[in-house]
């Protein structure tokens, strides 16, 4: 089997009316996706997305006349584009997908899968105040939800914990609570001062009173030793590396004991493969394994493929937040949106490779290229 062609189809779905992430100052007015579709001379297409993929055209010749299942040699030549160019993860898991098809199994299968299902935490985005953020944490406790995660904005952080403290308040002890202050990673042009770290161990204190599960991002992504420090005088879970842009990155957090939750996004950190291949490095130190997935449904699929067949959780992040995240939003390329069940929980699609279903006509419908 040979790649005969990749295609991308951007998509761009508008939003009425417009709103603000917690983490993006610009009124969001669509969401955007690229479909990356890699098809062989045996008919097969392998679906992926995740990422942009700009400027990933020059770079379609490295891949085209290949075995799509030399999944080593084709990680190896994205990472080395990925020095010069754009971080183009989601060829990778539409590669997985083909494997997966290829053997008429599901992704996870090939990984391991440790599990069928996996229980999602409800990943918030918005900035509320206290009061409304209690009555939606309430609202996702009666959806089946036993998790969720707070953003809590650097330049807003008294805001912040009264959100929290109303959410414990709100939903009692057994809600397991995630705190985010985003600051491993910026949006283009972000170049706001960073919380120090003795404004951030404060920070980490407090919320050890109220008995968060993790507190994530709190520092700069190459505040190594910060990141180590916290983690030992906080007494709070230290999570990160979304966003690492290479396998030695999250490897300088484990050698320096810098976190206890590893989070690397399959379409938009460093891959299926390498995150594999570091999930069992973090597990076998007794430390938690659970990516990033704040993309799209075939993004999402990808993280969960990866954390059944590499037996990571205990928690996947699922974004959600009514009435402005929504699953019909997210994915809105697919034939169905992922949806966790009364439980609270995500389980594999049993298809062959990731599982995506497109809906065709919304593919036209909200085509840009």
């Amino acid at each position: 089997m040979l790649i005969t062609a990749i295609r991308l189809r951007r998509l761009r779905y508008p939003l009425e009316p417009p709103f603000e992430a917690a983490w993006d100052p610009e009124p969001r007015r669509a969401l955007e996706a690229t479909l990356v579709l890699v098809e062989t001379d045996e008919g097969l297409t392998g679906i992926g997305s995740g990422d942009t993929m700009d400027g990933f055209e020059r770079y379609e010749d490295l891949f085209v006349g290949r075995d799509p299942l030399d999944l080593e040699r084709h990680v190896g030549v994205l990472e080395t584009i990925a020095f010069h160019a754009g971080r183009y993860w989601p060829l990778e898991a539409a590669l997985w997908d083909l494997a997966g098809k290829a053997a008429g199994v599901p992704v996870s299968r090939l990984l391991g899968q440790s599990r069928e299902r996996v229980a999602a935490y409800a990943s918030t985005g918005m900035l509320l105040p206290a009061k409304r953020r209690a009555e939606s944490a309430l609202e996702l406790q009666a959806e089946g939800f036993s998790a969720l995660k707070l953003r809590i904005a650097p330049d807003r952080v008294e805001e912040g914990l009264a959100a929290v403290a109303a959410v414990r308040e709100a939903t009692g002890p057994d809600m397991a609570i995630m705190v985010d202050l985003n600051q491993a990673w910026r949006l283009p042009g972000d170049s706001t001062a960073l919380l120090d770290f003795e404004a951030v161990r404060r920070l980490a204190a407090r919320l050890r009173e109220l008995d968060i599960t993790w507190l994530e991002e709190p520092l700069g992504r190459d505040d190594v030793a910060g990141l180590a420090r916290l983690r030992e005088e906080s007494g709070v879970p230290i999570a990160g590396g979304e966003l690492a842009r290479t396998t030695a990155e999250l490897e300088r957090y484990l050698a320096a004991g810098a976190l206890d939750v590893y989070q690397p996004d399959a379409v938009l950190a460093v891959g299926i493969l390498r995150a594999r291949q570091l999930a069992a490095r973090v597990r076998a130190e007794g430390l938690r394994f659970t990516p990033h997935t704040w993309t799209n449904g075939i993004g999402l699929l990808a993280n969960l493929h990866l954390t059944a067949g590499v037996g990571g959780g205990p928690y996947l992040e699922l974004p959600h937040d009514p009435p402005w995240w929504t699953a019909e939003r997210r994915d809105f390329m697919l034939a169905e949106p992922l949806l966790a069940d009364a439980d609270g929980f995500l389980t594999v699609p049993d298809r062959p490779g990731l599982g995506v279903e497109l809906d065709g006509d919304a593919v036209e419908r909200f085509r840009i290229g």
